[in-house]
């Protein structure tokens, strides 16, 4: 008997780094589920694949994420992997000209939105047979170092940083591991902006390196094949030439 397929659910998948993930992981015989607000984009990223399953819901929304996971692990009978990757960003400005409504919708979609994932993940890993499963958050570099102008964003990566850390924690007993990948400069369309120049902290604004968005899918694909008794606890794969490394 062949060993069955490993499953993975991605969120945020239709676009940028969820999309190549996606592909990369389908690619490599997994099954996928893909989880995003706009049924289209998940469509052209399952591009019509046998172990494709298209989730379509919102990350934000207890029931929604409950009714999703629920969908692949009826399909799929159990769940080995979560990608939380699902994120969103605002234009940059000092703390005082933030509405108070796009700081909750980046805390909403960016913190809660990856607790309800890993809660329902975490769930499923912790009832299914074999017991276990592994949870890996997309974090940033923002999850240690800011950007001027991005308090919101920042606030709920460090965030990220903490929840990683205590699903680590208390994965352990159920065989449940959990890490964190911080990226930096790949090029989507989020980070294009990057390419043409974006503010520094001396106050200067500079164009800055990227690097090919499917360095960071065979990186997480990486985390997601070593054995439940070894773990990437953080990984930070980003643009070389990048200010990080000095940032500040």
């Amino acid at each position: 008997m062949s060993e069955a397929k490993k499953s993975i659910i991605i969120t945020g998948a239709g676009s940028g780094i969820g999309r190549s993930c996606a592909e990369v992981f389908l690619a490599h015989g997994y099954r996928v589920g893909l989880v995003g607000r706009r049924v289209a984009p998940l469509k052209e990223a399952a591009d019509g694949h046998a172990d494709a399953l298209v989730l379509p819901g919102d990350v934000t929304d207890p029931r929604q994420v409950e009714d999703m996971f629920q969908r692949a692990f009826d399909k799929w009978g159990r769940i080995d992997v979560l990608f939380n990757n699902a994120g969103i960003s605002k234009p940059g400005r000092p703390i005082d000209e933030i509405a108070v409504e796009d700081w909750l919708e980046t805390v909403n979609v960016n913190l809660t939105g990856a607790f309800l994932c890993a809660r329902q993940a975490f769930k499923i890993m912790r009832e299914q047979t074999p017991q276990g499963g592994r949870i890996i958050n997309n974090g940033s570099i923002s999850a240690y170092v800011p950007r001027p102008g991005s308090v919101p964003y920042t606030a709920t990566k460090h965030a990220i940083t903490g929840l990683t850390r205590t699903i680590s924690l208390d994965g352990r007993p159920f065989n449940i591991a959990c890490g964190q990948i911080d990226i930096g400069n790949a090029l989507t369309e989020m980070a294009a902006p990057m390419t043409k120049g974006v503010p520094q902290a001396d106050g200067s604004v500079q164009a800055e390196a990227t690097m090919d968005v499917a360095n960071v899918a065979s990186s997480v694909l990486h985390m997601a094949e070593l054995p439940l008794d070894a773990n990437v606890q953080f990984m930070t794969v980003m643009a070389t030439a990048m200010p990080y490394i000095g940032r500040g």
